[in-house]
Parts: structure tokens; C-alpha cells; sequence
């Protein structure tokens, strides 16, 4: 059933899979992440970019306990589920019985517990499709790559789960550029999920290694982590930024101080300091398409309008000199 008041996108192509040019993260759905959510409020918000456009809804099964994440966005699409594309990622927050492995991370706690081991791939994407209320992913990704198992082991258990039917595209999320060559070798990668925005450069060699192979890119956090609307103050207990360096006190009011002058450039241009970070991302790169998430319909919709925004050259050469002289303090989120 189609809603008649559902906007349209400009699209864009992640390998096989054409998808709006923004799409939505859901990780903000879920409690633990900026405090306390309810599900009303997930739906809400769920259904709010949908009608503002948004073709690609992005999540994963660690987010949220026990699944919910996913349960949430099984729930809000029932009767939609033809609309939208879900992307959804595996190996981390491990289900009981399976080995952690230590993936290292730039957060206060210092390291995650993740495991790509292909055995448990099905166990993983059966998990999530029924959490979905889906007979398929439309595009799936290991969350990490696991540091002791090779990332082609867990690709081939993908490749499986694709020729069944059960998954459409693969994904890979925070690889290097020579995990993707060796991944695409073993399955055709569409997208590859990673941290990219305004305050966080892409790594050059996986930019050209994604461009030379035909894969999309998939800015996560294209927003800093909500820094980059301009409206992070300070962050408060149950807010995940309390483990993130730039998030603390000092950092955030340099980082603040910093970048004001890019948020004088959205203010002359008349659009919001949001919309100029998701537009800037999307002159990067014709395939890139990030995934904001917000809890507020209203800065749903605001941030899916970026969009239809147009930076000139010399905007995006103005932008690029304020950025190269801008130095973020606190180190990078992962």
C-alpha cells in the first residue's frame, strides 16, 4: 500500500541497490544511545522519514537490547515494507554462547565484543529477519570485521545467505581498502558503511578503492554524532557521547568555537548547519548517500531536504579551506 503523501528524493546507486540519496539511521530509536526513547516516539520518527522520502532505513542487531532496534522498525513498516530498503548489520552485542572478540575502538571503554565467525552468520540473519517481520535484507553487513576470522570467511557465509534469497546485497562496515578489495573478490560488495562527515575525513585509499569497484558509500555519523547541527552544548547521563573524548567538556566547547565559522556558511546560505554537512557529503561523491538519524520528525524532515541543496564551487572550495584549518579535538569516535 503506498501513502500518497510520501515526498521523493533524488536516488542514488549503492552497487546493484538504487536507494534515495539520504537515508535514515535508527540506531537514536533505541534507549541507551541519547537517553531514554520510547517505541511511539520510534515510530514516529520511523514513519516521519518515510513520508519525507527516505528509501533506505539503516540499523543492526546490536542495537538496543535484545534486538529491539530491528523489532521496532519490524513493527513501524508493517504494511510499508515495499517501500523501503533495510540495511541491517550482524556480529555485535553477541547473543549467549557465542566467543567475544575484542574489536578495538577509540571510546572510553576501549573495545567491543564482536565475532564474524561464518558459523554463526545464518544464525545472526535468521535473528534479524524475524525481528524485521521480513522474508529478506536488502542489504546486509558484518558490523566489524572481526580481528580473528578472516573478513572472505565471513563474506562467503553472506554470499550464501544471498543465493538463498534471504539477503539481496552485501555490505561492509569499517573495513580498510584492502579488506574490500579481498571481500569483493569473493562477492560483489554494494555498499561500505563508514565514519565520514565535516569533522571526520574518509580514508583516501578506501574512497579510491570503493570508486575503482563500483561500491557505494555509506557515511555513518554524517553528523558527528548530532555535533555538527550546531546544537550540542553539553551531553548528559545515558547520552553514549559521555564515552566519546570530543563529547567532553572542554573538547566540545573548542570543537564549538572551532567550527563556527562553518555554521556562518549554512546561516548565509539560509539552510540549517545540518543540511550544509549532509549536502557537503553529497558533493563528495556521486554515490554516496549518508544515513542521519533524529528522533524529531521536524529535524527529519529538515535533514532530508539536504538533499535538493546545491553547493556551488565556491561554496565547497570555501568549505574545504575552513575545514582543512579546522582541527577537532578529542580524536575520532572509533
Amino acid at each position: 500500500m503506498t501513502n500518497t503523501h510520501t515526498r521523493s528524493l533524488p536516488t542514488r546507486k549503492l552497487g546493484g541497490l538504487e536507494v534515495s540519496a539520504l537515508g535514515y539511521g535508527a540506531m537514536v530509536l533505541s534507549p541507551g544511545v541519547y537517553g531514554e526513547v520510547d517505541d511511539e516516539r520510534g515510530e514516529r520518527a520511523l514513519l516521519a522519514a518515510l513520508d519525507a522520502g527516505a528509501t533506505i532505513i539503516d540499523t543492526s542487531d546490536g542495537y538496543g537490547v535484545d534486538g529491539h532496534n530491528e523489532q521496532l522498525i519490524g513493527k513501524a513498516l508493517r504494511g510499508r515494507r515495499d517501500q523501503v530498503a533495510i540495511a541491517t548489520k550482524f556480529g555485535f552485542r553477541l547473543p549467549e554462547g557465542v566467543e567475544p572478540h575484542p574489536f578495538p575502538i577509540g571510546y572510553a571503554f576501549g573495545e567491543l565484543a564482536v565475532n564474524g565467525d561464518p558459523k554463526h552468520v545464518r544464525g545472526y540473519a535468521e535473528a534479524s529477519l524475524r525481528g524485521l517481520e521480513t522474508d529478506y535484507i536488502d542489504l546486509y553487513y558484518p558490523h566489524f570485521p572481526d580481528p580473528q576470522i578472516p573478513l572472505e570467511d565471513t563474506v562467503g557465509a553472506v554470499a550464501e545467505l544471498i543465493r538463498e534469497g534471504l539477503v539481496r546485497h552485501l555490505g561492509l562496515s569499517n573495513v580498510t581498502a584492502a579488506q574490500l578489495r579481498a571481500a569483493h573478490a569473493v562477492h560483489p560488495v554494494s555498499a561500505v558503511q563508514i565514519e565520514w562527515s565535516m569533522w571526520k575525513p574518509a580514508e583516501p585509499e578506501l574512497l579510491a578503492a570503493a570508486r575503482e569497484l563500483g561500491v557505494g558509500l555509506v557515511p555513518w555519523s554524517p553528523l558527528g554524532a548530532g555535533f555538527l547541527t550546531g546544537t550540542v552544548g553539553q551531553v548528559t547521563e545515558g547520552d553514549f557521547r559521555q564515552n566519546a573524548p570530543r563529547f567532553d567538556a572542554a573538547n566540545l566547547k573548542a570543537n564549538n568555537d572551532r567550527f563556527a565559522p562553518v555554521r556562518g556558511v549554512a546561516e548565509e546560505l539560509d539552510i540549517t548547519p545540518a543540511q550544509l554537512a549532509l549536502a557537503w557529503l553529497l558533493h563528495q561523491d556521486p554515490n554516496v548517500v549518508p544515513i542521519p538519524g533524529s528522533r524529531t520528525p521536524k529535524h527529519i524532515e529538515e535533514n532530508l531536504a539536504a538533499a535538493h541543496v546545491r553547493l556551488d564551487a565556491d561554496v565547497l572550495a570555501r568549505l574545504e579551506r575552513i575545514l582543512g584549518e579546522t582541527e577537532v579535538e578529542g580524536g575520532t569516535l572509533l
